[in-house]
């Protein structure tokens, strides 16, 4: 599927239509040679035709409500949707009663025309960075079919829907990484916005201090102009920048460290390419990062807060989770009063760092994620899959936890193993980074 923007030209000169998008969506997700019957975990046909054709209808009355009405968007599944269950990818929610209206940023997307595909999956209640999931199957990741590659979590769906051509956009979730991560995994950009400038409204929660909703899209161009309307604070066309005027700070505290010889050549490429183009780095190390392990030992800051939400479902129906997640959610039962004002007070001092670190640049900048996606089997003992998820959130989490905003672009070669480079700006510094990104993915196409 082109980018919003080639979408958006096409419907609006006749080349193409919502009905057409739509078939062509749909046929993609059920192709019984891919990965549809993993990726949605709904689907309403009838409804997803209903709704392009009658954005045709209005198109063709010029009464579009903006030019990417009828384009294809897809909905992690802790999204409300009026008249939907909202599972967040578990069994114990599966017969919960179905939301009575649209979450925020849903009622954004479809007051914008938008057509919904469906419900993705995802790892329950969005609580990894690996992405299985045991009831309904895990989505592969775009590379190595074959072999079944791990997609990413916790969005695992909704990235592999924008790769696979089944969504042009998608709405994911990111707490730890789970935007990100998929991303880079799967060759597509994805988005973790600043913590509270997207409403989480409507949104099943897993640590409310550090969940963000943002997009996924082909293009970085692609998720500022859905940005746009998530936040409706800015027009979503980056501001043009000059190579030359970026300045970033190449962080060597822990990002840099223990990479996959995959991710180092690629990013090694990448910053080769960027600096020939006159992009300024400087190394920049925050010794405090070094504590993160120690502060999460138990859980840290999301499993206390994943905890306050479970309790109670647990103690009634803890069996029909997925062991893992329940283990992980478990504990935040284990951290007193005092260690959790430890952390709270650590990461006030540590924001305030980073901020300071980040004073004359427009980003940090670094790999994704260090290594490559494992194969599916690896993760089947319990020790192999807590390693590989913290392996797979390590140099996201940073991002959440200094409370900045972030975004993961595909770099290296297009047929071999996917990596991503990410940037992150200070909390805030959406636009600018949503510009540096943009400037970044012009030089690294060229």
């Amino acid at each position: 599927m082109k980018s919003l923007h080639e979408l958006s030209v096409g419907l609006s000169n006749g080349t193409l239509t919502a009905r057409g998008l739509a078939d062509e969506a749909l046929a993609k997700i059920a192709d019984e040679n891919g990965e549809g019957e993993r990726v949605f975990l709904r689907v309403d046909e009838h409804a997803v035709r209903a709704d392009a054709d009658y954005m045709d209808g209005l198109r063709a009355t010029g009464r579009s409500p903006s030019t990417y009405a009828g384009i294809p968007m897809s909905l992690k599944d802790l999204f409300d949707v009026a008249g939907e269950v909202t599972a967040a990818g578990s069994a114990v929610l599966r017969n919960a009663p179905p939301a009575i209206r649209d979450a925020r940023v849903v009622a954004r997307l479809k007051a914008a025309g938008f057509i919904n595909m469906g419900r993705t999956n995802m790892t329950e209640f969005a609580y990894s960075g690996v992405g299985l999931n045991p009831h309904y199957g895990t989505p592969a990741s775009v590379w190595d079919r074959e072999t079944g590659r791990i997609p990413g979590g916790s969005s695992s769906g909704a990235a592999v829907s924008v790769a696979d051509n089944m969504a042009a956009i998608a709405m994911g979730t990111d707490t730890g990484g789970s935007c990100r991560v998929p991303a880079a995994f799967n060759r597509v950009v994805g988005v973790k916005p600043t913590t509270g400038r997207v409403s989480t409204e409507g949104v099943y929660p897993l640590s409310k201090s550090l969940d963000a909703p943002g997009p996924f899209g082909k293009t970085v161009a692609c998720c500022a102009a859905a940005d746009a309307i998530l936040a409706e604070d800015w027009d979503g066309v980056p501001t043009k920048r000059a190579p030359s005027t970026l300045r970033f700070a190449m962080l060597q505290t822990t990002a840099h460290d223990g990479l996959d010889a995959d991710v180092a050549a690629a990013i090694e490429a990448a910053y080769g390419a960027l600096s020939a183009a006159g992009v300024q780095f400087s190394d920049v190390t925050l010794p405090e990062l070094e504590l993160l392990p120690q502060m999460n030992a138990k859980g840290g800051l999301a499993a206390a807060e994943a905890y306050a939400v479970h309790k109670a479902l647990l103690a009634s129906d803890g069996e029909k989770y997925d062991q893992r997640v329940a283990t992980r959610i478990k504990s935040g039962s284990l951290q007193g009063a005092d260690e959790l004002i430890d952390i709270l007070t650590f990461r006030a001092d540590i924001i305030a760092s980073s901020r300071a670190a980040l004073a004359g640049f427009d980003a940090f900048i670094m790999p994704t994620v260090p290594i490559v996606p494992p194969a599916i089997a690896d993760l089947a003992r319990d020790e192999d899959y807590a390693r590989i998820n913290l392996q797979c959130l390590r140099n996201t989490f940073i991002g959440n936890f200094l409370d900045t905003c972030a975004i993961s672009l595909p770099i290296g070669d297009p047929d071999g193993p996917p990596v991503g480079l990410m940037l992150m700006a200070r909390g805030g510094d959406d636009h600018a980074m949503f510009a540096a990104a943009a400037a970044v993915e012009a030089v690294l196409q060229s």
